[in-house]
């Protein structure tokens, strides 16, 4: 049996017609198995979704209840039959519940790692490295330019500003599903206790994080907070929201955006940056390539970013690699509602 009989490339995503399923789709399907609650990943208005309960609560929040015909909630290192594969669900290590989907026939196994990172993140469980034949990894940052770095030494520079300016806020962009609760949760680490402050778009997400036993401290809405007790305070809010006119409740506000594409100064520069944070809730180049050696698989498939230089890595490496070219994968939307009403949530 060959890799495409199990599974391949459709214009709605990934396909598995052995198990009558396709893993992300990018337009409603019959049955969705989801890797993460992003949402250019997890889409509404399929008949039927498998995903871990984290993903399927997030998918919740975002879209209603009635976001899919009926779900099923499956646990890391559960095994399920569908048709004639079997599906396994491992840690992704990309945001909370996020899951990296292995799917096996007739000897064969198939990775599908989604979104994924190697590096360690307080706010969900650590990437499981999983053995396989073939790898499909995505290359959201497949550049040997993004090479990420110690996302604590940037939370420093951040503290650092923090310090050095107390009569200036500090707004720190970050993506409302994984990034925020991470870039929090970091700043926890470095000992920081003061409260912080979340634009109205980030409270149901980071709610939820805390409802699954993530530590933040002590968190506070924007809305309702005078000018003067933002002075010195961390506030995060979605990136759009950095130069909307929200950002002018802050005292002389000092812009920050948490992401990897902050490793290119251009793109600081463009989006009006002053403190430019590198960190990255994907794999960087270094993390990328290792994870493909570290795999075993003979053969790679690469998604969703920079397909072209990590498919010629693992063709100089002797692996069978090619690009999947599955169009509507990117960084996560966005939907800032303007919080112009200090009375009512967001």
């Amino acid at each position: 049996m060959r890799p495409e009989d199990i599974l391949m490339p459709t214009p709605a995503g990934l396909c598995c017609r052995l198990g009558s399923f396709h893993i992300d789709p990018v337009r409603p399907v019959d049955k969705a198995v989801i890797t993460h609650g992003h949402s250019d990943h997890a889409r509404a208005g399929h008949g039927a979704v498998l995903a871990t309960q984290e993903t399927l609560d997030l998918m919740r929040l975002r879209y209603g209840e009635n976001f899919a015909g009926t779900t099923q909630a499956v646990s890391y290192g559960e095994t399920i039959t569908l048709g004639d594969v079997r599906l396994g669900f491992h840690p992704a290590g990309h945001v909370l519940g996020s899951a990296q989907i292995a799917v096996a026939a007739n000897g064969l196994r198939i990775v599908a790692s989604g979104d994924y990172k190697n590096i360690a993140d307080p706010t969900c469980v650590p990437f499981e490295l999983v053995r396989c034949d073939v790898f499909i990894t995505e290359a959201t940052f497949g550049l040997p330019v993004f090479r990420h770095g110690d996302p604590d030494g940037e939370i420093a520079k951040l503290l650092h500003s923090v310090a050095l300016f107390p009569e200036r806020a500090h707004l720190v962009g970050a993506y409302s599903l994984g990034k925020a609760q991470r870039v929090i949760a970091l700043i926890r680490k470095a000992g920081y206790q003061a409260p912080i402050y979340l634009h109205g778009a980030l409270e149901t997400i980071t709610r939820y994080y805390e409802s699954r036993g993530v530590a933040l401290g002590e968190l506070r809405a924007v809305r309702g907070a005078v000018k003067a007790e933002l002075a010195g305070a961390i506030a995060l809010c979605p990136p759009s929201a950095l130069n909307e006119l929200w950002s002018r409740r802050f005292p002389d506000p000092v812009t920050s955006f948490a992401s990897g594409w902050m490793r290119v100064r251009a793109r600081a520069r463009q989006r009006g940056v002053e403190l430019p944070l590198v960190i990255s809730d994907h794999a960087d180049w270094d993390g990328l390539t290792a994870t493909i050696a570290a795999t075993g698989a003979s053969e790679v498939w690469v998604t969703h970013g920079q397909e072209d230089a990590l498919v010629h890595w693992s063709r100089t490496r002797g692996l069978a690699a090619r690009p999947l070219d599955i169009v509507g994968y990117g960084d996560e939307d966005e939907i800032v509602v303007e919080d112009t009403n200090p009375g009512e949530p967001l």
